[in-house]
């Protein structure tokens, strides 16, 4: 929600993540909190299973290319990144068009009808449900790529620690460090996807067409840090993730 508000003058502008849980509550219900679950629902197992499978592939192909371990790990990262891509950006379509939609959970169509009404409209290609596809190739190939980088080589960096419980915050941590540093980073390519992906500004008109000239045009029109909308909710999201 705050990734595609265009400023305080937008009408449905929250002014902080407490007013947009509260607000969302009151007009949305309990349920609005649920908006587009069933999408990332579906993806998550096919998604879990190319970042990771691919990511061991990527690693062992840049074996025979002999890069230093840490350079490895980030570019098996930005490739497994990449493909990952490919597979969750239907799913990211009809999430991303159900959660802005700010109607009553129960006025909102299913995932199912959303993703048929995508189709009807705009195929299966660039203008439908593989919109933004560039700018979710940018956020989950530099995402995996400095968490992967990152992760790999510090925890190969820190020593083990023999008691299991501060093993276990060790990685915690190193993930937790990981994961908040990745979004940081790839936050302007989210921002640009939910432009993209979401409804635009002019029913009818296509403003946010492409992943670079739409950062290009929220930083002209919002300023810098509007590329950085919802970094707080997505750290909150993503880190402990």
């Amino acid at each position: 929600r705050f990734q595609i508000q265009r400023g305080k003058t937008d009408p449905a502008s929250y002014k902080s993540l407490g007013d947009c849980f509260r607000t969302i509550f009151q007009r949305e219900g309990l349920l609005g909190f649920y908006k587009g679950i069933l999408p990332p629902v579906l993806a998550e197992t096919p998604k879990r299973a190319v970042k990771f499978f691919t990511f061991e592939q990527y690693k062992k192909l840049l074996g025979y290319a002999s890069l230093p371990p840490g350079l490895a790990f980030a570019v098996a990262g930005l490739g497994s990144g990449l493909t990952e891509a490919l597979v969750v950006n239907p799913f990211e379509v009809v999430k991303v068009t159900l959660q802005t939609n700010q109607s009553a959970f129960t006025e909102q169509p299913s995932s199912f009808v959303q993703a048929q009404q995508i189709i009807k409209t705009g195929g299966l290609g660039f203008q439908g449900l593989n919109k933004g596809l560039t700018a979710t190739l940018g956020r989950h190939g530099v995402f995996n790529m400095v968490y992967f980088g990152f992760y790999f080589n510090v925890k190969n960096i820190l020593p083990v620690n023999k008691d299991p419980n501060l093993e276990f915050l060790r990685k915690f941590g190193i993930g937790l460090v990981s994961g908040t540093i990745a979004s940081i980073i790839n936050i302007p390519f989210d921002v640009a996807k939910s432009r993209i992906q979401g409804p635009q500004p002019v029913p009818g008109e296509i403003k946010y067409r492409t992943c670079f000239k739409t950062m290009a045009t929220v930083y002209k029109e919002e300023g810098f840090l509007a590329l950085y909308k919802g970094l707080l909710p997505k750290i909150m999201r993503l880190g402990p993730g």
